[in-house]
């Protein structure tokens, strides 16, 4: 029977805004998974967690990074940037996973670490490979042309010190000819003979 009784909250909770801190970027893979991380001390495998491994493109840099977090705690499990040097390869006798290393800030600091991750089927497994290759090849040509124009500006900079380096040399060089040409002449006066060249 109901009695039409009405019970009032004691604490009313408002709506917060979370900040994931992924607004700014659009997700190209979206995937569940279970990752792992090589303890080299240990010499083993261990876990890091299990949830949904992201590759997430940044709207105006159009840098790429892998984030994964934990399925219910949200926690970060790995979150690096998909660099044109990283390799992603299949484990040996495991068709669901795959290898990589990465210079890891999940922690709040780079570690280079050994990551391995298993996907729930070989489709997956294939998808993420073939994606994470992708990524890390279309981010070669910018990396080159701005490495290849950083390169120029050095040298530019490096031969302009040089020529004004060999002209403060030419400088001085004169300079000390013309103290020799003066010093041979005061000499002829003053003895009223040519002076000998050496």
């Amino acid at each position: 029977e109901d009695t039409g009784a009405q019970v009032a909250p004691i604490v009313k909770l408002e709506e917060v805004a979370v900040s994931t801190g992924e607004e700014n970027e659009d997700p190209i893979l979206d995937l569940k998974s279970k990752l792992y991380r090589f303890d080299k001390e240990g010499n083993q495998w261990k876990e890091r967690g299990a949830g949904t491994v992201k590759l997430l493109k940044h709207k105006e840099t159009g840098k790429v990074r892998l984030v994964m977090r934990q399925s219910k705690t949200l926690k970060i499990c790995a979150n690096h940037l998909v660099l044109p040097t990283m390799t992603v390869q299949e484990h040996a006798g495991n068709d669901k996973s795959c290898l990589w290393h990465a210079s890891d800030y999940a922690d709040g600091e780079l570690k280079d670490e050994l990551f391995c991750i298993r996907f729930a089927s070989v489709e997956n497994c294939k998808t993420f490979m073939q994606m994470f290759q992708e990524v890390a090849e279309s981010q070669k040509p910018k990396e080159e042309n701005k490495d290849a124009s950083d390169a120029a500006g050095q040298l530019e900079k490096l031969s302009f010190q040089e020529k004004a380096g060999e002209e403060k040399a030419v400088a001085k060089k004169e300079e000390k000819e013309t103290k020799v040409d003066t010093e041979k002449a005061d000499t002829e006066k003053k003895d009223g003979e040519p002076a000998s060249s050496t």
